[in-house]
């Protein structure tokens, strides 16, 4: 599945590989990997597959989901969307809480003692979706874990999601995106060592290197 779903990314460019032109992120770090899984919601077929595939994924892995959270903003069509599928109730978390009205961080009603999945788009570092994660706990909820789109698998995602105690199962990640790459030409397969080196250190720019 996960190359399979890898596939449809690149093919509609929601993410893809650059390894010889980085893109440079807001930290200044320069990546050859670009990442938008927005894009899927403007390609039907693209979308089916992706979206059938998370309710799959919950199905499977969460049985005992009650209710379907999306992280805010990209997750939040893609929730909504899943839990649909499943014919769950969905809420989302905001990235903080409004200062006005009932200041609520939690749009949608979620109770004490539910089980939730958490839908997200992208996990590279994990500190956001673990933000969400302690925001459903905080409210007594049951975070039974997080159906992800895409990881980047990096160590320090890894590291903070155990250490937060947080189950993600992604329906992609960066080692099968690099296989997919290079099995549709997008990428020589001698970059795929490259883009490994650029995953384990992103702040060390020797991967530039040919």
């Amino acid at each position: 599945m996960k190359r399979e779903i890898a596939k449809e990314l690149l093919k509609i460019k929601a993410v893809f590989l650059r390894p010889d032109e980085p893109f440079t992120w807001a930290s200044g770090i320069r990546s050859p990997i670009y990442c938008d899984n927005r894009l899927i919601l403007s390609y039907p077929e693209s979308r089916r597959v992706v979206e059938n595939a998370l309710a799959k994924v919950i199905s499977e892995n969460y049985p005992e989901c009650e209710v379907v959270a999306g992280t805010s903003t990209a997750g939040i069509a893609h929730a909504a969307i899943v839990a649909e599928i499943l014919n769950l109730p969905m809420c989302y978390v905001r990235g903080s809480a409004k200062d006005h009205g009932r200041n609520n961080r939690i749009e949608g009603r979620v109770e004490a003692g539910q089980k939730v999945v958490v839908v997200e788009d992208l996990i590279s570092t994990g500190g956001s979706v673990i933000e969400v994660v302690e925001a459903l706990r905080e409210v007594g909820t049951n975070v039974l874990g997080v159906a992800s789109i895409f990881s980047y698998g990096m160590q320090k995602g890894l590291d903070r999601l155990a250490a937060a105690d947080v189950k993600n199962i992604s329906l992609s990640d960066f080692d099968a995106l690099c296989i997919a790459a290079s099995e549709e030409g997008y990428i020589a397969e001698s970059d795929i060592e490259r883009l490994k080196a650029f995953r384990a250190n992103p702040s060390d720019e020797s991967w530039m290197q040919k």
